[in-house]
């Protein structure tokens, strides 16, 4: 090591010495102690790397007090910062898993406030004043729209499959269609949760066709319940054939064997109304004769992450006296959530007008086409000849492992600027205050006006007029 880089190690604060830095002026008083001390220890590392990486001496300036202050402070606001953050939601796609899933509508947001941050009669029946029951908020409105005979609610769908699974068939055979074998979000996968609930799957068919004979010839005394898990999240198409619901309904009956279905992204609409893919309703599935039925809340719904059970009061009640419900059970600001997106089921018009999921979907393209030109608009007279705006004609997705043959006819911004490449605009708009989420394609900055809200044209307006303005882009 060289004589200047000893030297300019030698010269590197400690702790102590920084905090005195700290101390005059009262920098550092509103930072606590487990923050500020790790972000000491942070800034005199990188000072340390930048000394032993640079080819030549650093500027004396770099030592300076002022800059070593504000170099902790800025530090320790990153890591006291809240992790969870707002984002805009520019790529297209509706239910967006790693973005949060389904928003919540302004009037469920208004009795979720209200619940979580006052007491509320959680488990206390007011009308006997004693305790009560928490599926009591939504048991009643779910059966009402649904015209199930029983209902309860746990934390999310694939808690549901196996809570139902562990109560209804543990330690004896579900049998289960080899094509309807899926895999959700996160690498889970059907028979993986059917083995954590001690239930033996037993697998029938092939993956393209599967026969009312086939779920017959298996059926033995072993036979706990027959399971129809509905392919939600992807298609086969060809030369294929399965066993509807009705028909699987009879086949339990005529054994005497219950039968569950596992919708996944569960809808209370018809969406081919709106000129969407169609989805087996909930309400068809529990007019069908299936036993229990299992859906998400946070999905088509546009509720809350949960997930719902539904069916015949025996089944219902066997699955709430299980000791794993505890374990899964949700939480008072979910119950609130689902409770008040339920009440909008009630008038299907004001569900698909006022739950933000379905009011995406549901978009019409003349809206999407003037939204597109608007904030087109916009974004020219931010940056005059520098920026290009393009508006494209794209598609954009239901998400969340919904309608997965479903392309939403769409107008995209494409988006390039002088000197400033598309990845390290989108970068930018990553890094945003609130982060602005896109994609690239074709070396351009894509943006789906679908998915944005009414207020996030100022945000995304602002977020380019920033990286217009910062010297250091496309350097």
């Amino acid at each position: 090591m060289d004589e200047n880089k000893q030297a300019q190690l030698k010269m590197l604060p400690g702790v102590d010495r920084i905090l005195e830095y700290g101390a005059d002026g009262g920098h550092f008083d509103p930072i606590p102690k487990s923050v500020l001390i790790p972000a000491i220890r942070a800034a005199i590392d990188a000072l340390r790397s930048q000394i032993l990486q640079s080819e030549i001496p650093l500027d004396s300036s770099c030592f300076s007090r002022s800059l070593l202050v504000r170099e902790v402070k800025a530090r320790a606001g990153r890591i006291m910062a809240l992790k969870l953050k707002r984002t805009v939601n520019a790529t297209g796609v509706v239910v967006h898993t790693n973005l949060g899933r389904s928003l919540l509508s302004p009037s469920v947001l208004e009795h979720l406030t209200a619940i979580s941050s006052r007491y509320s009669n959680l488990e206390f029946d007011l009308e006997a004043g004693r305790r009560g029951s928490r599926y009591s908020a939504v048991e009643g409105i779910l059966c009402e729209l649904s015209g199930a005979r029983a209902a309860m609610v746990v934390n999310n769908n694939a808690a549901a499959v196996l809570l139902c699974l562990d109560t209804l068939a543990t330690g004896r055979e579900v049998i289960v269609s080899r094509g309807e074998l899926v895999e959700i979000g996160g690498a889970f996968r059907i028979p993986e949760v059917m083995a954590k609930s001690g239930a033996i799957l037993k697998e029938v068919g092939a993956t393209n066709r599967t026969h009312p004979r086939d779920y017959e010839n298996a059926i033995g005394e072993q036979t706990g319940l027959l399971l129809k898990a509905h392919t939600s999240n992807y298609s086969i198409v060809g030369f294929t054939a399965a066993v509807s619901l009705p028909d699987l309904v009879s086949i339990g009956r005529r054994h005497g064997i219950p039968v569950m279905e596992d919708l996944g992204s569960g809808t209370l609409v018809d969406l081919s109304k709106y000129g969407l893919t169609r989805e087996p309703t909930v309400q068809e599935s529990l007019a069908a004769g299936v036993d229990v039925v299992t859906f998400s809340g946070d999905k088509l719904l546009g509720g809350p992450q949960a997930g719902i059970i539904l069916g015949g009061k025996p089944h219902i009640d066997r699955i709430k006296a299980n000791p794993l419900t505890r374990a899964l059970r949700i939480d008072k600001m979910t119950l609130a959530a689902l409770e008040a997106t339920l009440q909008l089921y009630r008038d299907e018009q004001q569900a698909v007008h006022q739950i933000p999921t379905l009011r995406m979907l549901t978009l019409p393209l003349t809206v999407i086409q003037a939204r597109a030109a608007e904030l087109k608009s916009r974004l020219e007279r931010v940056s005059g000849e520098r920026l290009t705006v393009e508006l494209l004609d794209f598609s954009s997705k239901a998400g969340g492992g919904s309608l997965p043959m479903l392309d939403l006819p769409s107008r995209c911004l494409g988006i390039t600027v002088g000197g400033i490449s598309a990845n390290a605009i989108e970068r930018w708009m990553r890094n945003s205050n609130p982060p602005i989420i896109g994609r690239i394609e074709n070396d351009r900055f894509i943006m789906d006006p679908r998915t944005l809200q009414e207020e996030e044209s100022d945000i995304i307006e602002k977020a380019f007029a920033d990286m217009l303005a910062d010297r250091t882009q496309g350097r």
